[in-house]
């Protein structure tokens, strides 16, 4: 076989693999060194990178931003910051009809501007607000669907560590990312408000409103998530004002989170043990993986099959719209058997150079930002896409006597936003360009 026709074959390969539930970053591991194998004659050349490979990686300065999101997400999870964000949003929404649930969606995009994981604030907010919703009658359905679905909002909220990742693959600027993300975000947070305000107008079992609060204690519960906007404020409004590079605004959000959470009596010795711990195990998991896309990417810059691929892309002069819609498609497809971080790294080092050679009427880095943005939205619908969207699980297996298919079933209105919000982005690139304009 040829050199190309090796690296496509790698592909079902690796899915196969994946399907026989082989850890991902193995699987690419693996499909990289015996692909290698094949095109040389021998592992030879492979090992002998992977002398170096492993720590010409992890060496690197803008990977250190990735545990340090990790551990203020862990001092965040710790501090008592969810029950405050759940409560001053349930005091705003409330007594509105499904306003429980809405509070819920909007504890999750507060938690996600201080934590860049979308399972840990699935995880997080899960356990201060799955009671609640359960308390004033949501059905098991719409309690874990829109926690699934709020849960999301940990990546689409800057910071986002899968934006970090993708800004690194692509040679981005994280801070531009990170503005372009935002409204997107915001987006999706009032989407989902909406569903449930819909899906409470129609009697879908949205539960109970609460007692309608006064203003004087609404405000003294929204005084109480100041240290959630100071951190915000400090992260990302130090990185756009340019005081802070992002690594150095994720060391200080996790400075101030950690604060918090000891002000809050709320972290002592064997707390940061386990945030540390929990950090660590985070980190590692992700650094094998992002190990064996590096190995599997190595594998395919030697077929020459990204490179082939643009030319063949830009050769066949193929409508720039309709490739974008299958190359969404297929993140959509993927999402329903992989994780968000492997489907970035698997795929963004392919498909990026043959996107970008098409024309979509956008500068090199006004693409770049602009389709990075729809990666990640579409991505985070694979965490709500059945049958393996991470999101749903880890709610369903703190919720107990919800059968697996009611969560797969509550979550399909939000996933309905998610394709509609797809769509408005593809159509209107100002959704994600315009802070990036009016900022730089």
């Amino acid at each position: 076989m040829s050199p190309l026709e090796i690296g496509l074959w790698s592909f079902p390969v690796l899915l196969g693999l994946i399907f026989l539930r082989v850890p991902i970053g193995v699987a690419m591991f693996a499909v990289g060194l015996g692909g290698s194998t094949l095109l040389n004659g021998s592992p030879l050349m492979m090992l002998v990178q992977l002398k170096h490979l492993p720590y010409g990686t992890f060496s690197s300065y803008s990977f250190s931003i990735i545990p340090l999101f990790l551990l203020m997400g862990q001092f965040a999870s710790v501090g008592g910051l969810s029950r405050s964000l759940f409560e001053t949003a349930e005091a705003w929404l409330g007594h509105r009809p499904g306003g429980v649930a809405m509070a819920a969606v909007g504890a999750c995009a507060g938690f996600g501007a201080i934590c860049g994981s979308s399972l840990a604030t699935a995880a997080t907010m899960g356990q201060v607000a799955l009671p609640e919703l359960r308390r004033f009658g949501c059905t098991g359905a719409l309690a874990t669907g829109a926690l699934a679905a709020g849960g999301t909002l940990g990546i689409l909220i800057p910071p986002s560590v899968i934006l970090v990742i993708y800004a690194i693959l692509t040679e981005q600027n994280i801070a531009k990312l990170f503005s372009a993300a935002l409204v997107p975000g915001l987006l999706a947070a009032a989407a989902y408000i909406l569903a449930i305000a819909v899906l409470a107008r129609l009697g879908r079992g949205a539960g109970r409103p609460t007692a309608r609060l006064g203003y004087r204690e609404r405000l003294r519960r929204l005084v109480r998530t100041w240290p959630v906007l100071a951190i915000f404020v400090s992260v990302i409004g130090g990185i756009y004002l340019g005081i802070f590079t992002p690594t150095e605004a994720a060391a200080v959000g996790a400075a101030g989170t950690g604060l918090v959470a000891l002000a809050n009596g709320r972290l002592d010795r064997a707390s940061l043990r386990a945030c540390l711990l929990s950090t660590m195990s985070s980190t590692g998991m992700i650094f094998v993986i992002i190990l064996g896309a590096a190995v599997f990417n190595s594998f395919l810059a030697t077929t020459r099959l990204p490179q082939e691929l643009a030319t063949f892309v830009a050769v066949q002069a193929l409508d720039p719209w309709l490739v974008l819609a299958l190359v969404l498609g297929l993140y959509l497809l993927f999402g329903c058997v992989m994780d968000s971080l492997s489907m970035v790294l698997l795929t963004v080092p392919i498909l990026f150079p043959a996107m970008s050679a098409l024309d979509y009427g956008l500068t090199p880095e006004e693409f770049a930002l602009w389709f990075g943005v729809l990666v990640l939205v579409v991505v985070e619908v694979g965490l709500i896409t059945p049958p393996v969207g991470l999101n749903l699980f880890v709610i369903n297996s703190m919720a107990g006597d919800v059968p697996i298919r009611d969560t797969f079933r509550g979550v399909l209105p939000f996933v309905a936003t998610d394709l509609l919000r797809v769509a408005l982005l593809v159509l209107f690139p100002s959704l994600s360009l315009g802070l990036v304009w009016l900022l730089y």
